[in-house]
């Protein structure tokens, strides 16, 4: 029996039956319609047959509070519980209309009836403590398989809200109290009542008292199985002749969030002594009492005694805070307390009555007891067994009729048998078969049914076959296990429904037929056939076409006949082949179809000429490419196919500038391109296909030849040979010269920028990059006097780039007056090298190092003479103590002077033989010291062949007092040569000095920055050329000091 009926706690889960074990088709011998009863052994056996094995089970418990708005998502069966959302049905069952479900996900969801846990039949009459339950039920199909339902039975525990308040049974309550009372006396206070449970119950009572009674009367609250208990307290003594009556105010408030209270007026009257209570025999009484027992059946007497006498020990029972149904089952004797039965009792509505008998004496001031009794309720074997079928999943059943296709696999559910007796125990324990030789079988749905309550699917054995059986009737047999046992009947009709289950066929899928293009609209194509195995209109064809996009609207299908017709004329070039896709569809519910693939080949005919793909061709190519090399490509095409779209390509107008190739339509070219010559060629080409006649096209292309940077820049001005004055009165920014220059290039090749790539060391000037123009950038110094030779470098911007340069002489004087020294200085420009600077006059910084040069040298002198005088001092000591005296008129020898001989002179004169080699570097000396000696002396620089380079002859006169430096260089010891070699281009003042032996007495000057030679060259390098400086104009120098 279902819990919620018998009124016991309902489980806390359920079980959902994933993969029931199959069982075996039944056999019940009696015919259909047959009515009996089975006996115990056929019971106990099909009991057996119909267990079955376990199964794997998932428990299924959600919480939600009471009183949730509508559409309230309870919980998800596919996201908590893991079950499939896609593909399957969810269908409920069981939980209306307090539930809904989604049938995609699983979802559940509240509805518009609110959940109300005090309003819930499953919920009333529950022990503290106890869950409140609502149990449902929902099938899951697959619709991908079409397999059986599978059922999910769950619960949804209600969870209390505060949403009642606590209430006393009325407004005003009496409590009478004996004057004599002594003082902690307790008075019990009838409880209050709320229908929420837990923690939103009562919770606490508040005693609020006037003046007159604050003195006299407290609180205090016991607790006991049944609850919270109020008792009012005397903490006074009580006078009734003083006063007769005290109003009081007692408040109850429940535990909820926020709490709910209410109060009631609390009436003590004070009565005349009554000295004892009723005592019962018993704290508590439990009876029996079977179900439908007749009205006037004894249930149980309770029996109190009271020590008094008199009216004080007249004893009246009544129910204490019964429940209505108690009152309304069950009378009690005022005087007897005999509980006897008043109304009909069913054990399958209340099975058990809890309530309270209070005894109470009639003295002046009553005093009472308490005594708690229970009545548990027997069950009777009253109830039959209740076969309930209802559809399942996409079954629907209506008037008790299912409808079946035939073509539904075996083990499929048509229906959820639902079996259960209101009874209990053995009573209860039901057996469920399938009467009759039907292919339909139970198989139990859930294993979390009681023996009370069963659900099983009625699910086919075999296949159903509508030619053979349209319909079934089938009969459900339900019997208990009561003594005597009960039973009971249902049926179901199903009716078999015929389905469409053979499709049309063609005699051949695929059909193939060639056409050709340029045809006739409405000319049959082809025309196909197919046959139906089915009968009726099952087996009426009809002929429809559902071509591919590119052939809809062209071909048109008979739908009797199924023969083809094109409705336009066809064009290979537009297409040359359609897939048509025929259907033959029968005239059933539902339509089956068969389909065939027809394929119509265009054949081709020579109507279109040779296309290029431009109407014209522009190629560019760079200049200076070899001789047959690709400048381009062509494409061309032609509509039609096979022969007639073979093209052959030439080139009109030939002179075998360009060439063309078959197949590729690459254009190659026979010569090399000069865009300086010819920057562009046309010609055309003509397409011929090898269709009969033959189809041509003409095309035009032009050749554009691109500029390469294969030229560089030309000076047209000035001149390397050109100069110009410049006075030192010249202004900052004016323009001293302008450089000119010209590209036969195009483009980026031919833009040009300028700039001093040497020759500016003061940075006097500065050239504009774009145009050329020379200006002056500082003012002009006496040291700037002279010529100045600027480097101009013009470069364009190819890439490559390339540069040309120019000279730009600048003669920076008052006049011109000395024209063959300004000629001079051109000649000598021209010869020197470029990363030689020439610029202004190199005197002026010489004549400054004159001073220090002729100090150095007067030092020196001054500094060997003193040697000398000292040597000589000490070597006539030396002989003057040797020989006792000093030997009068005695020659001096002629190598006191002389130096003594040193291996680094031989090697001095080896390396002087070999004119290839240049003399090995040794130390180098201070310039000072060695400009100092060169200014003491005259040279004469002299050129003793074209070919030669200039020497410096030591003169044989000396001033007198010097020393004999002659005969020095007459010994066999000559000085060594000094070779000057400058540091930078901008004739630095610091010098490596070369030291060797010359072959004759001679310094011979190599020609370096700070060489001597005339005062116009003295600060510039010399390369000797007999063409620009022929012997004669050698010259002498005079080094003098300033």
């Amino acid at each position: 029996m279902d819990c919620r009926a018998r009124g016991r706690r309902c489980p806390e889960s359920a079980l959902l039956i994933l993969e029931p074990a199959p069982m075996g088709p039944l056999r019940h011998s009696p015919g259909p319609g047959e009515r009996r009863l089975l006996l115990p052994t056929l019971l106990l056996a099909l009991l057996l047959l119909l267990a079955p094995s376990p199964g794997h089970a998932t428990r299924v418990v959600y919480k939600v509070a009471e009183e949730q708005p509508p559409n309230t998502l309870i919980g998800s069966l596919a996201a908590d519980y893991g079950f499939p959302d896609v593909g399957h049905l969810y269908k409920l069952e069981v939980g209306a209309p307090y539930l809904r479900v989604d049938g995609k996900t699983g979802d559940i969801f509240t509805t518009e009836t609110s959940i109300d846990r005090e309003g819930l039949r499953e919920c009333q009459n529950q022990l503290p403590g106890e869950p409140c339950i609502l149990e449902f039920e929902v099938s899951i199909t697959d619709l991908v398989q079409n397999g059986s339902p599978r059922l999910l039975e769950g619960q949804i525990e209600v969870q209390d809200i505060n949403d009642n308040t606590p209430n006393f049974a009325s407004p005003v309550i009496t409590l009478p109290i004996p004057e004599n009372t002594n003082i902690g006396s307790l008075f019990s206070i009838p409880v209050a009542s709320d229908r929420d449970a837990g923690p939103n119950g009562v919770a606490s009572y508040e005693l609020q008292v006037g003046p007159e009674a604050q003195e006299l009367f407290g609180l205090q609250v016991a607790e006991d199985q049944e609850g919270k208990q109020p008792q009012l307290i005397v903490m006074g003594n009580l006078d009734r002749e003083r006063l007769d009556s005290y109003d009081l105010t007692i408040k109850v408030q429940d535990g909820g969030n926020p709490p709910r209270a209410s109060s009631a007026l609390l009436r003590v009257t004070v009565l005349d002594t009554n000295d004892n209570a009723p005592k019962f025999e018993r704290p508590s009484y439990e009876a029996e009492l079977s179900e439908n027992s007749p009205i006037g059946h004894s249930v149980i007497q309770v029996k109190a005694n009271d020590s008094d006498q008199g009216a004080n020990a007249e004893i009246d029972y009544t129910f204490h805070q019964a429940p209505e149904v108690v009152r309304r089952l069950l009378r009690l004797d005022r005087n007897t307390g005999l509980i006897t039965v008043q109304g009909p009792v069913d054990r399958e509505d209340l099975s058990t009555l809890r309530f309270s008998v209070l005894a109470k004496d009639r003295g002046t001031n009553p005093k009472s007891a308490r005594a708690q009794v229970v009545v548990t309720v027997k069950d009777m074997n009253d109830n039959a067994p209740t076969i309930e079928i209802r559809g399942i999943g996409l079954v629907t059943h209506q008037d008790g009729m299912a409808n079946i296709s035939e073509d539904v696999a075996e083990e499929t559910a048509v229906a959820l048998v639902q079996v259960s007796d209101r009874d209990e125990g053995e009573n209860a324990a039901v057996t469920c078969v399938v009467a009759g030789d039907v292919p339909f079988q139970l198989r139990q749905a859930s294993e979390t049914g009681s023996d009370s309550k069963k659900k099983y699917f009625l699910q086919t054995t075999t296949p159903l076959d509508y030619e053979k059986v349209k319909d079934y009737t089938i009969e459900i047999v339900a019997v208990d296990s009561g003594n005597p046992p009960l039973s009971s009947t249902n049926s179901l009709k199903v009716q078999v429904v015929d389905v469409n289950d053979n499709a049309p066929v063609f005699t051949q899928s695929v059909t193939e037929v060639a056409f050709p293009e340029n045809n006739k609209p409405g000319e049959v194509v082809a025309e196909v056939t197919a046959s139906d195995a089915d009968s009726g209109s099952n087996a009426e064809l009809v002929y429809s076409l559902e071509p591919e996009p590119a052939a809809k609207g062209l071909f048109t299908i008979s739908p009797e006949t199924g023969e083809i017709r094109v409705k336009t004329s066809l064009d290979r070039e537009q297409r040359e082949s359609y897939e048509l896709k025929v259907v033959a569809a029968d005239r059933g519910s539902p339509s089956l179809q068969g389909t065939a693939t027809v394929l119509v080949n265009v054949l081709d005919c020579n109507d279109n000429d040779p296309k290029f793909m431009l109407s014209g061709y522009n190629f560019s190519v760079m200049e200076n490419m070899p001789a047959l090399s690709p400048v381009g490509m062509v494409t061309v095409i032609d509509g039609d196919k096979g022969e007639n779209a073979r093209v052959q390509l030439t080139v009109e107008q030939d002179n075998g500038d360009f060439v063309i190739q078959n197949g590729t339509g690459t254009i190659l070219s026979s010569l090399s391109f000069d865009r300086e010559q010819q920057s562009t060629y046309t010609f055309q080409l003509k397409a011929v296909d090898g269709g009969v006649p033959p189809r041509s096209a003409y095309v035009g292309v032009t050749i554009n030849v691109l500029d390469e940077n294969d030229n560089a820049p030309f000076i047209t001005a000035p001149s390397n040979t050109s100069h110009r004055l410049l006075t030192p009165q010249t202004r900052l920014g004016e323009t001293v010269s302008q450089v000119t220059a010209e590209d036969i290039d195009s483009g980026v090749n031919a833009e040009l920028t300028y700039s001093i790539a040497g020759g500016n060391p003061y940075g006097l000037f500065q050239i504009g990059s774009h145009s050329g123009a020379i200006t002056l950038e500082k003012e002009i110094e006496r040291r700037h006097h002279g010529l100045h030779r600027l480097v101009v470098k013009v470069s364009d911007r190819g890439k490559p780039p390339r540069y040309g340069t120019a000279l730009v002489h600048l003669y920076v004087n008052e006049t011109l007056a000395n024209r063959t020294l300004l000629e001079t200085l051109l000649g000598h420009s021209l010869d020197t090298p470029l990363d030689i600077d020439i610029a202004g006059d190199p005197e002026y910084e010489r004549s400054k190092q004159r001073g220090n040069i002729l100090f150095g040298v007067v030092a020196g002198v001054v500094a060997v003479a003193l040697l000398i005088a000292l040597a000589v001092l000490v070597r006539y000591c030396r002989q003057r103590e040797a020989k006792s005296g000093y030997q009068a008129g005695k020659k001096e020898t002629k190598d006191l002077y002389a130096p003594k001989p040193s291996s680094k002179v031989s090697k001095g004169n080896k390396s002087k033989g070999k004119k290839s080699k240049s003399p090995k570097p040794v130390k180098p000396v201070e310039d000072e010291d060695e400009t100092g000696l060169q200014k003491s002396l005259k040279f004469n620089l002299m050129s003793d062949a074209p070919g030669d380079s200039p020497r410096i002859h030591l003169p044989l006169n000396y001033p007198p007092g010097s020393p004999d430096l002659g005969r020095h260089y007459r010994s066999n010891s000559p000085l060594p040569s000094i070779q000057l070699q400058p540091q930078s281009p901008s004739a630095s003042k610091k010098h490596q000095v070369v030291q060797e032996l010359p072959p004759a007495n001679t310094f011979v000057g190599t020609g370096d920055t700070t060489s001597t030679g005339s005062e116009q060259y003295s600060d510039y390098s010399y390369r000797t050329n007999p063409p620009k400086y022929p012997s004669k104009q050698t010259c002498a120098l005079c080094l003098t000091s300033p």
